[in-house]
């Protein structure tokens, strides 16, 4: 967990944090999101077929890495780093027998890896490791990295003076199995789940360690069901590319679904990725005929859409085929739907979302959205 001493210890509000925050740290986008996995090799398939990612990387026992196999897919400006390790004895492996097949970094894209390092380190960031320089024939990468929530991390990646395929100790990978790509663009936000009490902190941590400010805040009121809630607050950066959601568990009569998450997870970690598209009917459609599963949304809920946001282009009908939720805010609508876990555990989901003006986070759908997530709680036993 990163050392936050250093916020933990401050005399004046977390609204004082938040308006102090300065964009010091600029950052370009995500640079790639790497999942621990079993099996890469068969993780890979999945993504490619279900989401329809394309084969771009390889690092493995063939290209001289000794200890573990990465398979790096790709769909717009999305790239997905699947690794297993080699060895029972490797700390990768006893990531993945904690939290089972899930995220563990979050890169980001920098001008200066170095002085990302150094600055958010001086802030109170526990070091994940320091700058190093790595290089091949097509150049150099510097790459340094803190820790976040549980065990998450940050690696900065400065690429600028590298045209290889990805990074060294890749080798470019093509595959005779390519499914087409589903629509997918770039990742739009990725959400973390921590525990009881601990969303105002690693709220305050991206607001002072890396100058985020806090986009907007939801509470128990907003995000609640008779049975459960939630409290989120939005971080992200000065230029609006990268936003972290941080959601902690609220008082409810039954169990949330961060309680359930953290249980099964048996930390804080990601909860979910969403990523963005320009067509989400097409999208979701051909995910659903892929076999990518998705909540299943109240058919009540399409009865007051039309009513609460207004006019928009698509088929409501349609959307209620597909069960794709819509919501508007002061700058226009956006249309989402949420699968179900990736993985056996009920633990880490996608987000499919296509803005048509909106900024915000669907808040409209809150209701809805967790009803689904509680039925399918009840399933599984959880809730």
């Amino acid at each position: 967990m990163a050392n936050l001493t250093g916020i933990a210890n401050y005399d004046y509000s977390l609204e004082k944090i938040f308006n102090e925050a300065e964009d010091f740290l600029p950052l370009l986008g995500t640079d790639y999101v790497e999942l621990y996995v079993g099996n890469a090799k068969q993780a890979a398939y999945y993504y490619k077929t279900a989401f329809g990612f394309q084969s771009m990387a390889y690092a493995g026992l063939e290209t001289g890495v000794r200890d573990r196999t990465s398979y790096v897919l790709r769909q717009g400006k999305i790239r997905l780093v699947l690794t297993t390790p080699l060895h029972s004895d490797h700390p990768i492996a006893e990531h993945i027998r904690k939290h089972g097949d899930a995220v563990r970094v979050i890169a980001l894209e920098v001008p200066d890896a170095v002085d990302a390092f150094e600055q958010t380190v001086s802030r109170g960031a526990q070091p994940y490791f320091e700058p190093k320089e790595e290089i091949d024939a097509h150049g150099r990468v510097i790459r340094s990295g803190i820790h976040t929530y549980g065990d998450t991390v940050h690696i900065f990646v400065e690429r600028k003076d590298y045209n290889g395929v990805f990074l060294p100790g890749y080798e470019a990978h093509e595959s005779d199995y390519a499914p087409e790509p589903t629509g997918l663009k770039f990742i739009d936000h990725m959400v973390g789940n921590v525990g009881w009490g601990e969303m105002n902190k690693w709220a305050a941590f991206y607001a002072q360690v890396m100058g985020f400010a806090n986009l907007i805040s939801f509470d128990d009121k907003d995000i609640s069901t008779e049975y459960s809630a939630l409290m989120s607050k939005v971080m992200t950066n000065g230029n609006g590319r990268i936003k972290f959601p941080i959601n902690e568990p609220a008082q409810g009569k039954k169990k949330s679904q961060i309680e359930e998450f953290i249980e099964f997870f048996e930390s804080p970690g990601c909860q979910h990725i969403a990523v963005a598209t320009d067509d989400i009917v097409f999208t979701v459609s051909e995910m659903r005929r892929r076999g990518v599963e998705f909540l299943h949304v109240p058919g009540t809920y399409y009865d007051t859409v039309a009513d609460r946001v207004g006019e928009i282009q698509e088929d409501l009908m349609r959307l209620k085929e597909l069960g794709i939720m819509v919501d508007r805010d002061e700058e226009g609508y956006l249309l989402q739907i949420f699968t179900r876990p990736v993985e056996d555990r009920p633990t880490m989901f996608f987000e499919i979302i296509q803005r048509k003006g909106a900024k915000s986070f669907g808040k409209g759908n809150f209701q809805a959205l967790f009803e689904s997530i509680e039925e399918e709680q009840r399933k599984r036993g959880t809730l």
